[in-house]
């Protein structure tokens, strides 16, 4: 139960300890957001996000993320849950922290989007590797998912930008991606 408490504590934040670093929208006619030039000023990193890609075979889709341009491999988690079925999947031998959080996609109803936090724990921190995990879901009126994400960047090396991509197709024009900084 300690640990459980050392961790919850350490992402919990009064009024004034998350400052806001830079916000990004969709555009429609790209799938990357990315968010370069991270002051390393700070404890940890969250992006709290609501996206929609413009894939039209399925209702439900993922995001993917490259840190500081890193191109060997990730290993990562993920747990989904859609009500009646629960899937998981673990790999060490990613090119990306693949499908770190869900969203919607062009194929759901116009008005529904996915919605997800994502923490970057100790991005700064030059003597460790450096722990990413998400919550996210989407309801697709009546159906859906919430999907649970970890990966892992195995570099020392600060955090200073970070990519988000929509697996090949584009992030709509209403999808929206905000960096915070968390106070130490």
């Amino acid at each position: 139960m300690p640990i459980l408490g050392i961790m919850a504590s350490s992402m919990q934040g009064a009024v004034g300890d998350y400052e806001s670093i830079a916000t990004a929208n969709g555009t429609g006619s790209s799938g990357t957001i990315t968010f370069s030039s991270i002051p390393a000023t700070y404890k940890h990193l969250q992006i709290r996000y609501i996206g929609r890609n413009s894939a039209t075979g399925a209702t439900l889709a993922t995001l993917r993320m490259r840190i500081n341009g890193y191109t060997s491999t990730y290993p990562l988690h993920r747990l989904s849950g859609n009500g009646s079925t629960v899937a998981a999947y673990g790999s060490t031998a990613e090119v990306y922290i693949q499908d770190i959080a869900s969203m919607s996609t062009n194929l759901a109803a116009a008005s529904i989007y996915g919605a997800g936090i994502i923490d970057i724990l100790d991005y700064a921190d030059t003597n460790k590797y450096k722990t990413v995990r998400s919550l996210s879901g989407t309801d697709l009126n009546g159906s859906g998912e919430i999907y649970l994400g970890s990966g892992l960047y195995q570099q020392t090396t600060a955090i200073s930008s970070m990519t988000l991509e929509a697996n090949g197709v584009n992030w709509l024009t209403n999808s929206t991606f905000a960096l915070y900084g968390i106070k130490g």
